[in-house]
């Protein structure tokens, strides 16, 4: 703990104000993970689309005392009884805090980088040292700017290692990740494409990254990928496959479940078996092999370790449940961090009003049991957790410590929790379940999970995340987003991905029918939403439920005024829709003056935006065309805005248009299909991560012989003798019939399998002549990474919206967090 005086001194603040010298313990940079107000100092950073000044008076309201704000801020008399900090810059102010609590130290700390597998590496170094060290580490994937301060600040007295990644996507950003992270062993896990886009080359890349290595001890890595700048004490330890490589690999041999890695260290062979095949996965054990190596583990201990490497959970999956309910797996481990994080993905899921946390033993996290779980309970009771189900004989210890909580059950060890899982009544809620490893939660998931057939859509909201920041950043300052979430949001789902918009403070949603919005409205959807093919029949649901139309034509203008006049209601939000040239919906340049006078005579409405929509912005043959759909909206907008007192929002770019019509983005732009991870422009596209995956199973393997038909129409005619994958999907599923006899092809096993004969209702046939060792029950990627949707709406003729929207309600979505 500091005291905010002592923090002043170390960042070098200003005092815009000072109340008191009040001790700081944890540090925020987001308002919506707030957990212990009273000794939390907030950081309002600018990142340019968004000024953290702007939620001091939401924090305030909730206990937050102590801030830094940048030169420009001024506090005014609100907050009388708040610690202002200025500085120039808060986020290097941040950075500078977390350097000089890093300095208060003198631990080993291992720096993790690279281009991938650093998570990874970080993880399974948790689990291979954990029995003999105090390990503090960055939660999750914590390695960015201002995720290495938070993790770096949580370096206590107890710990005796600290393992810390970094990640950067700019040049001269690891300089200062350097100084706070101070890494004595570092760790560079490969070079690979990654953030390519933001470096001029690899060998500029690669430079930037060994900068966090400048004062190493130490450093791991394969032999390609050493780095130059390394202090010339510092002991290199390389591993490859040459005898010049301080872990020589001899030989990686491959069984169905395993692989052996003999090496020769020192002269002397040694080995390690692990449960992975896969090749990241047999990189990520041998760097961790050479930092245990380093660290004179002996090869005995190394070897029963390695044989116990368990897959590191990556992401959170939020599925549907039983009875109605929402189920959060997080069951691979228990620590504080690790919690917090859980808990604000919990937060986001407003669909139920009831949130129920089931939550094993926290183990090793070095603090005293009594200390631990009062502060599990108070984020639990600061994250409104209604219900906690304990499993453990430490938790169950402790239970006093929850008594704040509405309802409280305790239970020695997993085994009882299901022998009295009839007995908890869950319904309608949505329920949390985090467990460390070896409480095996996936016995309690099976009893939560809505059982559906083994075809799942999964969506990465992390994704979502990351592509509505990438067009965030090309908005103008000032230029505000509206999300399209219609059509289920593009087949994607409607309140699951429009709870993590809200909780990213998104300005607008746009649904195409009422009952979509009325939907949002159940799931505790509070953002405003434009309903754009609004009908006279859903008019008392529009206002029931606050949902603005879309106004389209005098009819439906002059209908909708004489219902609000009817109900007593004035000022009602309205969107007034004009068409410039797509000949769709919209009123035309020649109805703008009947319109104008029906709003000048009106007080039924507050006409909230004036929009347009482009017919072929991302098309170059077409500019000259979206130029002038621009200048009729111009004109039009022009007139409607003279007539009303009050100013009105004008919006007229698409997804495509954000980026090839910045000019365009006006007041406010409409994000479409970008947000979900396509953008017909390659280059837009490859900053773009993907959204969706369509995975099923195979359900059969067949030998057919040559001559042999398979399918209905026998349209399948084997040329050869064959091996023929029958896999749970068919065009019931959504998966187009267009793509039968070899149009279509999915990835079994990494590697692309051609349809053969016709798709069926419910499945489809793969040739897998080519593929080794398929099997039953092995995954396959419809579409996703490896093979993108827009690839399988070409090879269907269409385009990936039709794709998206058209995949079954009976395949289960599951969402997750990464």
């Amino acid at each position: 703990m500091y005291s905010i005086n002592q923090i002043a001194d170390i960042i070098k603040a200003g005092w815009l104000q000072q109340n008191n010298d009040a001790v700081i313990a944890h540090l925020l940079t987001d308002s919506r993970r707030l957990l212990f107000p009273a000794d939390t100092l907030f950081f309002a950073l600018n990142t340019g689309r968004r000024d953290g000044a702007a939620f001091i008076e939401e924090l305030y309201s909730k206990g937050v005392r102590n801030f830094v704000v940048d030169p420009g801020y001024v506090s005014g008399n609100l907050f009388s009884e708040g610690n202002f900090l200025q500085v120039n810059n808060v986020l290097t102010a941040l950075q500078q805090l977390t350097a000089h609590h890093r300095n208060q130290f003198n631990l080993p700390v291992i720096g993790i980088t690279g281009s991938n597998g650093k998570t990874i590496v970080k993880e399974w170094l948790y689990q291979l040292l954990q029995s003999s060290h105090n390990i503090v580490r960055s939660p999750k994937s914590y390695n960015s700017q201002t995720g290495v301060p938070l993790s770096v600040w949580g370096i206590e007295a107890q710990h005796t290692l600290g393992i810390f990644e970094a990640g950067i996507s700019l040049p001269g950003e690891m300089e200062s990740l350097e100084k706070i992270i101070r890494p004595t062993i570092g760790v560079l896990t490969n070079i690979g494409t990654a953030h390519d886009e933001g470096f001029e080359n690899t060998t500029q890349k690669k430079a930037e990254k060994c900068k966090l290595f400048s004062q190493v001890q130490a450093m791991i890595c394969k032999e390609e990928f050493v780095c130059s700048n390394l202090p010339n004490d510092a002991y290199l330890f390389s591993w490859g496959y040459s005898d010049t490589a301080t872990l020589h690999i001899t030989s990686i041999n491959k069984t169905s479940v395993q692989t052996i890695i003999n090496a020769a260290y020192r002269q002397q062979p040694v080995k390690i078996i692990i449960n992975f095949t896969d090749d990241a996965a047999i990189e990520n054990a041998i760097n961790c092999w050479c930092i245990l190596l380093h660290l004179q583990t002996d090869n005995t201990i190394i070897a029963e370790r390695m044989l116990q490497l368990q897959p590191v959970a990556m992401r959170l999956e939020l599925k549907q449940g039983i009875n109605n309910c929402a189920v959060i797996n997080d069951s691979y481990s228990a620590d504080i961090n690790s919690l917090s994080i859980a808990l604000d993905f919990l937060q986001q899921q407003q669909q139920h009003t009831k949130r129920t946390v089931i939550l094993s033993d926290i183990v090793g996290s070095g603090k005293e049991p009594a200390i631990l779980y009062n502060e599990v309970a108070a984020i639990l009771q600061q994250k409104n957790i209604n219900r906690l189900i304990g499993v453990g004989p430490q938790i169950s210890q402790y239970s006093t410590a929850f008594s704040a909580i509405e309802q409280t059950v305790f239970f020695p060890s997993t085994k009882a929790l299901t022998q009295h899982f009839h007995t908890l009544h869950f319904s309608h809620e949505t329920i949390l379940v985090k467990g460390a490893r070896v409480f095996e939660f996936e016995q309690v998931i099976q009893l939560l999970e809505h059982k559906v057939h083994q075809t799942v859509l999964e969506i990465n909201l992390t994704a979502i995340t990351y592509n509505l920041k990438a067009y965030q950043q090309l908005l103008q300052p000032g230029t505000k987003m509206m999300a399209m979430v219609k059509a289920s949001g593009y087949g994607s789902g409607s309140f699951e991905i429009t709870n993590l918009l809200q909780f990213h403070k998104v300005d607008y949603l746009a649904v195409a029918y009422s009952d979509e919005g009325v939907e949002l409205r159940k799931a505790g959807i509070r953002l405003p939403i434009m309903v754009m093919n609004a009908e006279e029949v859903s008019f008392e649901t529009l206002v029931q439920h606050n949902l603005e139309p879309e106004i389209y034509s005098q009819g439906m203008l002059e209908s909708f005024e004489a219902h609000l006049r009817q109900s007593g209601i004035s000022h009602y939000p309205v969107h007034i829709k004009l068409d410039t040239g797509m000949k769709r919906l919209g009123f035309e340049a020649g109805d703008i003056g009947a319109l104008c006078n029906i709003l000048a005579g009106s007080s039924s409405f507050k006409v909230q935006t004036v929009f347009s929509h482009l017919a072929a912005s991302d098309s170059p043959e077409h500019d000259a065309f979206t130029t002038e759909q621009a200048a009729v909206f111009s004109s039009c907008a022009e007139k409607i805005q003279a007539v009303l007192n009050y100013p009105v929002l004008r919006h007229i770019a698409n997804t495509s248009a954000i980026h090839r019509h910045p000019g365009l983005q006006l007041d406010m732009v409409r994000l479409g299909i970008g947000l979900y991870g396509s953008d017909s422009n390659p280059a837009m596209q490859q900053q773009l991560k993907n959204v969706t995956t369509l995975k099923t199973t195979v359900a059969q393997v067949k030998k057919v012989k040559a001559g042999q038909t398979v399918g209905y129409s026998r349209k399948g005619v084997m040329q050869q003798d064959s091996l023929i994958a029958t896999v749970r999907i068919g065009y019931a599923d959504g998966y187009p019939r267009i793509l039968s006899n070899g149009a279509g092809a999915m990835l079994v096993n990494g590697v692309p399998a051609r349809v053969t004969g016709n798709v069926c209702m419910d499945m489809t046939m793969l040739d897998v002549t080519h593929i080794p060792n398929v099997k039953e029950g092995d995954t396959v990627i419809v579409f996703g990474e490896g093979l993108p949707v827009s690839q399988v709406a070409k090879h269907a003729q269409t385009i990936a919206y039709e794709i998206l929207t058209g995949i079954s309600q009976r395949v289960q979505r599951v969402y997750y967090e990464e």
